[in-house]
């Protein structure tokens, strides 16, 4: 069965992603949709913000955005965080994962 799609929610600021991070993984990178989450590998621990810069360094890397554009908004401490894209719109986030379910198949 195939997961639901991602819920991307527009504010005035950007859009914010709900994203569920796996520290100490074996690369950093953007596995999927996952539970109504994108799911981000990173090979950092999660100790002293170390897993929280991977994971922005990995979505800039994958959406092709500065990382200065990206911000976590809630889940410092948690494997379950919302990150705010700042300036972007929801088509163009929504087109870069549709490319990974593509590459996927």
């Amino acid at each position: 069965m195939p997961d639901a799609p991602l819920p991307l929610t527009a504010t005035r600021e950007g859009i914010l992603v709900p994203v569920r991070v796996k520290p100490r993984g074996r690369a950093n990178a953007v596995e999927g949709v996952r539970h109504g989450a994108l799911l981000v590998s990173v090979t950092a621990p999660p100790a002293e913000g170390a897993a929280n810069a991977a994971v922005i360094a990995t979505l800039a890397g994958f959406f092709g955005c500065a990382r200065s554009t990206l911000s976590l908004v809630r889940g410092h401490k948690a494997r379950d965080k919302v990150v705010l894209f700042s300036g972007a719109e929801a088509g163009t986030l929504r087109a870069r994962l549709q490319s990974l379910s593509a590459n996927r198949k």
